[in-house]
């Protein structure tokens, strides 16, 4: 194995589907294999997922909303993700912990980094909800502040595309992959990869990202075990 403890970063619109909005039970159920076959295998893994596919706070406070009570619904969005995805996960028979940000032990146990390290130690997979607990961050924030606290050996950041492109792929057929990039690289290029606070932290702190297709299976585990070709590495 290459990585021994990673943070996996998922979008909220990933959860959809083919859906315009919500979760898709399928599209969870296949995240979940996908994720047992990792944690099975010995790795632990975190996981953060985004609220796109719910609620966005940016997007209403666009509309006039108050920022910081967008982002607040935003926030609980991920929660709702998180809890999809803890049903998922346990359905498919892999222990789950979830935690928020925002305290509320009806449904999550509160984050606190010692007992998430001890979960992962543990074998069990630990869900990161509620962001940072802060307005103002997103969940890509979130995903290297809880990666660094934990000590994850990378972000894994599954997405629609197999890497970063020099352009959108999806819009342009002459977008180039690249195989490896520095921090530095990617800055320069004006490559989109997380969020400048999200980038910035993780540059800081030595912390690698590989941005990955989710949605084909057996991606997360050829990611895990450094598989050529699948991907795009960012490190200092």
């Amino acid at each position: 194995m290459k990585y021994n403890r990673v943070l996996l970063k998922l979008s909220g619109e990933a959860l959809m589907g083919d859906r315009e909005f919500g979760i898709d039970p399928k599209r969870i159920a296949e995240y979940a294999e996908e994720i047992k076959a990792v944690a099975e295998s010995g790795v632990q893994v975190g996981i953060v997922i985004g609220g796109g596919n719910i609620f966005r706070g940016i997007s209403g406070a666009s509309q006039g909303m108050d920022r910081v009570q967008a982002d607040h619904m935003g926030m609980l969005a991920t929660v709702i993700n998180g809890l999809a995805l803890q049903g998922a996960l346990e359905i498919a028979g892999v222990k789950t912990r979830l935690q928020s940000a925002i305290e509320m032990d009806k449904v999550a146990e509160p984050f606190i980094r010692r007992r998430a390290i001890r979960h992962l130690e543990k074998g069990r997979v630990v869900i990161f909800s509620g962001g940072t607990g802060n307005p103002y961050f997103t969940t890509d924030t979130g995903a290297a502040l809880r990666a660094i606290e934990i000590e994850a050996d990378v972000i894994l950041k599954g997405t629609r595309v197999d890497g970063i492109y020099s352009a959108d792929p999806e819009k342009d057929a002459t977008a180039t992959k690249f195989a490896q990039l520095s921090f530095k690289e990617v800055y320069d290029k004006g490559l989109n990869v997380m969020d400048m606070t999200a980038f910035t932290l993780s540059k800081e702190n030595d912390l690698p990202i590989v941005v990955f297709d989710m949605n084909t299976s057996g991606n997360l585990m050829k990611v895990i075990h450094g598989t050529v070709g699948v991907g795009t590495l960012v490190k200092n």
